[in-house]
């Protein structure tokens, strides 16, 4: 009977009982493995058939566990779970309770770190290398990261940090010419001409023969040139950026060559000073359909394997796919709207848009603290911005929103794509803590729209506002239901639903529509009168609408996708508590944790946030 060679990796280390003349062949298995599983769990495939053979050159180089291998965002570790003995677990691959989708330190110590976010990689191997040192420990410390990554602030901090360092480590760059969407900037263009500078290697050897052969100070001109700053290389790779801040460079190389990979990781690990080794790859190697649309194939749901073709059929539009059409029409309606995102043009349906307005339209790369306070340059200065961002990635740029937007009252527009429980991504991407941070900072307008009509309405709301707004929605199909309740949208002003009654229940965004069917069939089943208020405007709340509660109302519920620490409920508490409301409060809201990966309804039934859970909640609190 056959045995492949993936048959034989089964635990950590295995790789390197395997016959180098047989690398190819266990790389041309690993991708057809991964595409036959992701095309079943769904996931992302483009960027892990781009780093088969880098994760196996690094394997055959490091000891692990006992070095360390730091990823960078870490949606690339799929070849490195493969050969670290959790093959067998990719039919869980994303699912409640099964393998996540990035590195977790709780599956395997060979996961030096759990890791979701873009540009952290750099700055972990730092913290790791001096504490290695301090320690007086021994171990090689490698970190991962993308060419895309290199658009972010920190990974320019983290370098200027290990520049100082008289210690080994390695730090390898994926360049794959692309992130999520198309890498924009300096360093791309830098990166571009590093690949395409065929020149220099033979030039710079010819140059050195060169001069070695003159008699009798030919080699140490050569010597002194090698250790001066200018060195040869610098004659003819413009910038020389990396080793000006102190890291040798090596490369580009071909990040699908295994012999040369390890060629050049044996002599970085050889090194007392920082190295980065420049790897070049194939995002979707492999797979013809991601080859071609790499893109498409960065996350993917479940498809099918000889098309590419997504398994998933539906034409329900999104509430991102309802942003994306209104914030078009915006722009027709005032040429000072302009929309900005952070490498996530086709995230964010802000890729249309740039298709309608290309000279109104910015992709800042990986740095979305920059592209907050871009758009408040652009706000000062009397334009319109529109940035849509994810909720997870949001949260980097905290300062930014309070400091440089809401400090000036400065009329920015965030769009807070993927708010709320978010699903296989798993606990570094939950939309849960957004109107936790964001209603802690004065002035800025938070909304939440109850559907997909309300998200446009609330976008032409915000862009008339003389202020910064953020309006908050999920990644689901946006639900058409209750849009007879669709009254004009006022500032501060919250939407009667259901008149006011003894059960009063103020809901936030989509648990407006989950809350209108809880409480139909309340009623139904206990004959209880029940008000439903949809909140609309999380910041300012509006208290007179509450208070009118309190007079009538004897229980008062608030139901939020968000955290209960610093949520709309939590506010809620204390304004009845300071106005001595003497009835009774439920906070229906998410606990105070980080949730796991799996379909967002795996997780709201693990955590009783499910519609049946919020029921019986609700019914009790109301019987007692």
């Amino acid at each position: 009977m056959y045995m492949s060679i993936l048959d034989s990796i089964n635990e950590v280390g295995d790789i390197k009982k395997v016959d180098p003349a047989d690398y190819k062949e266990l790389a041309r298995e690993i991708r057809s493995f991964l595409v036959n599983k992701v095309s079943v769990t769904g996931g992302h495939l483009a960027s892990n058939l781009g780093v088969v053979e880098l994760t196996m050159a690094l394997h055959l180089f490091l000891d692990l566990p006992k070095d360390k291998l730091i990823f960078d965002v870490g949606h690339q570790s799929y070849t490195h779970k493969i050969l670290t003995g959790r093959k067998d677990r990719f039919e869980s691959l994303r699912t409640f309770g099964g393998l996540s989708g990035f590195p977790k330190t709780s599956e395997s110590d060979c996961d030096a770190f759990n890791t979701g976010h873009s540009s952290t990689s750099v700055s972990v191997a730092d913290g790791m290398v001096k504490a290695r040192d301090l320690m007086g420990e021994d171990y090689r410390v490698v970190a991962l990261i993308g060419d895309g990554a290199l658009s972010g602030g920190m990974a320019y901090e983290a370098l200027n940090n290990a520049g100082r360092f008289k210690s080994n480590m390695i730090i390898v760059l994926n360049d794959n010419k692309m992130s999520i969407s198309e890498n924009v900037g300096g360093m791309a263009a830098y990166l571009g001409k590093l690949r395409t500078n065929a020149k220099y290697t033979s030039v710079k050897s010819s140059l050195e023969k060169g001069l070695s052969s003159i008699p009798g100070i030919g080699d140490d001109l050569v010597s002194k040139i090698r250790n001066s700053k200018n060195t040869i290389k610098s004659l003819f790779v413009k910038g020389m950026f990396f080793e000006n801040m102190g890291i040798t460079y090596i490369g580009p190389i071909d990040g699908h060559n295994i012999p040369l990979m390890l060629e050049a990781f044996e002599a970085a690990g050889r090194s007392k000073n920082p190295v980065l080794v420049h790897v070049v790859t194939k995002k979707g190697k492999g797979y013809r359909p991601a080859e071609v649309n790499p893109r498409m194939f960065h996350g993917v749901d479940p498809f099918i394997k000889r098309t590419g073709r997504s398994k998933n059929k539906g034409s329900d539009k999104t509430y991102t796919d309802i942003f994306a059409d209104a914030i078009i029409e915006e722009a027709a309606k005032n040429d000072k709207v302009v929309a900005v995102c952070a490498a996530m043009s086709d995230g964010t349906g802000l890729n249309r848009f740039r298709d309608y307005y290309p000279g109104r339209f910015f992709d800042v790369g990986i740095s979305e603290e920059h592209a907050v306070t871009f758009a408040a340059g652009m706000a000062k200065s009397g334009l319109r911005p529109v940035v849509a961002i994810y909720s997870t990635f949001l949260q980097r740029s905290y300062d930014q929103i309070l400091h440089d937007v809401a400090l000036n009252n400065l009329p920015v527009v965030f769009a807070v794509d993927r708010a709320g429980i978010v699903g296989r991504d798993g606990d570094t991407h939950q939309g849960i803590f957004d109107l936790s941070f964001l209603t802690s900072i004065p002035g800025l307008t938070v909304m939440a729209p109850k559907n997909g009509a309300e998200l446009k309405e609330a976008l032409g709301f915000a862009l008339n506002h003389n202020g910064p707004v953020a309006i908050r929605y999920p990644r689901h199909k946006a639900t058409h239901k209750l849009e007879e309740f669709n009254a004009p949208i006022e500032y501060g002003k919250s939407e009667i639903i259901r008149p006011i009654a003894p059960v009063t229940v103020f809901a936030v965004g989509r648990m407006v529509k989950v809350m209108a069917e809880i409480l139909a069939r309340l009623e139904d089943e206990t004959g209880k009168k029940t008000g439903l208020i949809n909140v609309r405007f999380i910041n300012p709340i509006d208290k007179e609408t509450l208070m009118s509660a309190a007079a009538k109302s004897d229980h008062i519920i608030t139901c939020e996708e968000n955290v209960r620490r610093g949520g709309f409920g939590e506010a809620v508490s204390l304004i009845l508590l300071e106005n001595g409301y003497k009835g009774k409060f439920l906070d229906l809201s998410l606990p105070d944790e980080f949730l796991a990966h799996g379909s967002p309804n795996d997780i709201r039934d693990s955590i009783g946030f499910d519609p049946e859970s919020l029921y019986n909640k609700l019914k009790s609190f109301i019987s007692k």
